[in-house]
């Protein structure tokens, strides 16, 4: 159970995918598989000329449950081994095959995700029952195919000037816009670690319709009511650092939790659309935050409610104002870099002079009646270029590597005893 401890926070990190913490009693409670009832090295299955035993299933099966991670079903650690072997005779051909030394840093990289020492992460699985030698191929098949992947297809992965150019919506062939859903989950000092919690618990959940229930049940943003459903985005609306991340999800994928000021947020990619020409980036963004006491009160919202429809423009939020403490009106003209990572959301999704009031400060204690005022168009070189070209070459090599894969198993012979 210490690795699991240790190991659960993981999410999506490459190596694996962890389930949630409810989930893990169920991951240890699988039955061994029936495999061990014949000789442990004799063949289960037969891909092609390779063989995997039943050592090995029970092995991979056994280090995946250690570490309370998905796919330890037997039919999930069949399809896998399968898929190494098909993954292994590809590299075996083409000549490619992980250092030692890259092995070893592979080790240590996975063993210190779980603040572990490599002695220590070795130690705790051998007490488990898993071999240092299960544990080496796993991470030498991982490295060898990245390796592989990378020099059969990086360069028709690589993106073009101009299809970053669109990404980022710099160039007159259009942009992109994503297609998103969202859960806003306010946290203050006294909730910060069950929200955190519910948080990496909803990041493994599965289907659009898993994260809409989650939305309408623990989202603080008013699309609750519509299941985190957001509108179509412009990618280069986004804050920089998020960009890429929104870029390398698939349809359905969720992103990991996102620490905000007073919340803690993810997404979930629907959809993702190129568009029409002329869609702008900005070098500043005008906006205005008036602070009302008393959080998200069913009293302060009302009378939020009323405010937004008493003022049309950023200028009237002065008049109402005027007799407070300087503090209560904060207008800010800011690149999109510079500008609160929370902040840079709710601005992506309004439009100018419409109104957000998800975000909460003070620890929760005034509600943020965030307006957004005004862009400035800029047409120059976006700092996350780099970023969002590496986010896109991922992105074509995982799915060229899936297709490559698939194309494998089905010219495959796999004998399943």
């Amino acid at each position: 159970m210490q690795l699991i401890s240790r190991f659960t926070s993981f999410a999506r990190s490459g190596w694996l995918k962890p389930v949630a913490p409810a989930l893990i009693g169920a991951v240890l409670a699988l039955t061994p598989l029936q495999g061990v009832a014949q000789s442990l090295f004799s063949p289960a299955i037969k891909v092609n000329q390779d063989i995997v035993t039943w050592y090995e299933l029970n092995q991979r099966q056994q280090f995946l449950n250690l570490l309370g991670a998905q796919g330890a079903t037997e039919a999930e650690v069949r399809q896998a081994l399968i898929d190494d072997r098909l993954r292994k005779q590809a590299m075996r051909e083409a000549g490619i095959q992980a250092s030692p030394e890259a092995i070893q840093v592979g080790i240590d990289e996975f063993a210190a995700r779980g603040q572990l020492s490599t002695d220590q992460f070795l130690q705790l699985l051998a007490e488990g029952g898993v071999d240092r030698e299960t544990v080496r191929d796993f991470v030498a098949d991982q490295l060898s195919w990245r390796d592989y992947i990378s020099a059969r297809f990086l360069s028709q992965a690589r993106p073009t000037a101009d299809e970053i150019n669109r990404a980022l919506g710099q160039s007159g062939s259009g942009g992109l816009q994503a297609l998103l859903s969202e859960i806003i989950i306010p946290v203050n000092q006294q909730t910060v670690a069950q929200a955190e919690l519910l948080a990496q618990e909803i990041s493994q959940l599965e289907g659009f319709d898993a994260f809409s229930a989650a939305a309408t049940q623990y989202s603080g943003a008013a699309t609750r009511n519509n299941g985190g459903r957001l509108e179509w985005l412009n990618i280069s609306d986004l804050p920089p650092a998020l960009q890429p991340v929104i870029l390398s999800l698939k349809n359905g994928d969720i992103t990991q939790p996102l620490n905000l000021p007073n919340a803690i947020a993810l997404f979930q990619m629907r959809g993702l659309r190129e568009t029409a020409p002329g869609t702008p980036t900005y070098s500043k963004i005008d906006y205005a935050i008036y602070n009302l006491p008393g959080g998200r009160s069913a009293e302060t919202l009302a009378r939020a409610a009323r405010l937004r429809e008493e003022i049309d423009t950023c200028d009237d939020l002065y008049g109402l104002a005027k007799e407070n403490p300087t503090e209560v009106l904060q207008r800010n003209e800011a690149s999109p870099a510079e500008i609160p990572r929370d902040v840079a959301l709710e601005l992506a999704k309004l439009d100018l002079n419409e109104v957000s009031t998800t975000l909460t400060g003070n620890n929760g204690q005034t509600l943020s009646f965030l307006m957004l005022c005004t862009r400035t168009r800029d047409l120059g070189e976006d700092t996350t270029r780099a970023d969002v070209a590496n986010a896109l070459t991922q992105q074509r090599l995982t799915a060229l590597a899936d297709s490559l894969l698939e194309q494998l198993r089905a010219e495959a012979n796999i004998v399943e005893q």
